[in-house]
């Protein structure tokens, strides 16, 4: 029988254990791949003492323990040693055909990770109170809520790929982000019908800003992403059935310049009813034309909303327009207008078309929502009065029921 092998203070070493000349513990074993794998420890157990001059560690069959618990349970105890960088790296790999805006921010996000220590930590070592720290030190960089928010989700969904791949049991990213930081996120802008009277009035009478009315104008109209009224051409234009035709937006960055893009989603791509108010704009902006130009972008020319060198307008051009706009107006009214975007618009559109009833699938259509739950709980805003206007109606119905009965 051979005899049992034994650490410098004379205990027992169980199977795959090994103390060496310097005094550290060893542990040998073979992964799920058929990998030889070493982990060390200055300390056997946890009652043990570091040597002088190290660093405090996890006793040797504390790791052993976590290891065998992951053999047990399936977990790839090689994967859940990959970094965070590593892991969204994976995730953004399985998915690389996306729009130009994705990939930036994708690459921007990434630039944070390795900026911070989550970054290079294993993912089988980080918590949720890790990720919760993670959050609070991003809030006191100065990022806003809802670009937190956006990361987190991206984080979280690149956990979701560790967890399927048996990399890690469970989610540090799984949480309510609001518990952790306070959501300072700005309830969006939506005009009352007394303001919207106020805006377009003004625009048309303004000696400098009445050459964007019909742009406003068509914006409160038919919903629009500002992205996708800047890639309007003349063929989009169906003044025969009062349609307009929205398969492409333009977009314009540093890196890039001009660029088009197919629509947000698949439910993006849709065509929108002009009203007559609508029809009537977009027949001035036409006659305006004149003899601009001819500009090419991605295939695409006959752009709408041309800017003083003939070149389309973009977002950055429109919400210029309208801050300018908006502080022209404040200066010279006692009851201010609210801080205005594009999005303002598309926002406001929305919220009318919900108050006044339309059915929500006709909405959703409209506005391009990829889910029908955007249209009702994103944008549509009911209001106290809008609910009392409602509660009113449906009395009003049923009694004109009950005298037919």
């Amino acid at each position: 029988m051979s005899e049992k092998r034994r650490d410098h203070k004379g205990r027992i070493l169980r199977t795959g254990e090994s103390q060496r000349k310097d005094g550290r513990y060893l542990y040998k074993y073979v992964d799920s791949f058929g990998e030889t794998q070493f982990i060390y420890s200055w300390k056997l157990v946890v009652t043990d003492r570091v040597p002088a001059g190290k660093r405090d560690c996890i006793a040797l069959r504390e790791k052993i323990a976590e290891i065998q618990k992951d053999v047990q349970d399936g977990i790839d105890v090689t994967g859940k040693k990959m970094t965070l960088c590593q892991l969204y790296a994976k995730q953004n790999a399985q998915r690389p055909n996306v729009k130009a805006n994705t990939k930036n921010g994708r690459k921007y996000l990434m630039e944070i990770l390795k900026n911070d220590k989550l970054g290079t930590r294993s993912i089988g070592s980080i918590k949720p109170s890790d990720a919760k720290e993670w959050a609070i030190r991003m809030s006191e960089s100065g990022f806003a809520y809802s670009t937190i928010n956006n990361y987190k989700r991206s984080l979280r969904a690149s956990f979701y790929i560790a967890i399927q791949d048996d990399y890690v049991r469970k989610n540090p990213f799984d949480f309510q982000l609001n518990t952790v930081i306070d959501d300072d996120t700005v309830p969006k802008t939506v005009l009352t019908l007394e303001q919207e009277v106020k805006l377009l009035d003004f625009t048309k009478s303004d000696t400098v800003y009445h050459k964007n009315y019909d742009e406003i104008l068509i914006l409160l109209k038919t919903g629009l992403r500002i992205s996708e009224l800047c890639g309007l051409t003349v063929s989009d234009l169906d003044f025969e059935n009062h349609l307009i035709l929205v398969d492409h937006q333009l977009l314009r960055n540093t890196e890039l310049g001009y660029y088009i893009e197919t629509p947000k989603t698949k439910s993006s791509e849709r065509q929108i009813p002009m009203v007559e108010a609508t029809y009537q704009a977009l027949k001035r902006v036409l006659a305006k034309q004149g003899d601009r130009k001819c500009v090419e972008i991605g295939g695409y020319s006959n752009f709408l909303f041309l800017n003083r060198k003939g070149y389309p307008k973009t977002s950055s051009d429109f919400n210029g327009i309208l801050r300018n706009l908006i502080k022209k107006y404040n200066k010279c009214h006692e009851e201010k207008l609210p801080h205005i975007t594009p999005h303002t618009l598309r926002h406001t559109f929305c919220t009318n078309c919900a108050n006044a009833g339309m059915n929500p699938k006709a909405l959703q259509y409209i506005m391009g929502h990829a889910n029908i739950t955007m249209t009702l709980n994103y944008y549509a805003h009911a209001t106290c009065n809008s609910a009392m206007e409602e509660m009113k109606r449906l009395e009003k119905e049923q009694q004109s029921r009950c005298l037919v009965a």
